[in-house]
């Protein structure tokens, strides 16, 4: 087990030993303190990334080496340049 993965559990336990009452006490006590607010009321809202009309579609798919570099070659988007290269192949 990792050091992250024995903390976690850890965390988990010790969250799982708090009382209802006690959970509820900590939180008051936490939005009642001016100078250390609960991380919710200070953070924006996460949104994630949008939902792509397209969704890209996982395949094991294998590849010749040089075909690979000659993509990687061109540095950062290369997963795209070869997704467009295919796509123009395959007259799309």
């Amino acid at each position: 087990m990792s050091k992250s993965e024995e903390l976690r559990r850890r965390a988990m336990a010790a969250h799982d030993r708090i009382s209802d009452e006690e959970d509820a006490a900590l939180h008051a006590a936490a939005v009642a303190d001016p100078d250390n607010p609960p991380l919710p009321d200070i953070l924006p809202p996460r949104r994630g990334r949008p939902k792509s009309e397209h969704p890209k579609q996982y395949v094991p798919l294998r590849i010749d080496a040089d075909v690979v570099e000659r993509f990687k070659a061109g540095g950062p988007g290369w997963q795209s340049r070869m997704n467009e290269a295919l796509r123009k192949a395959a007259g799309l």
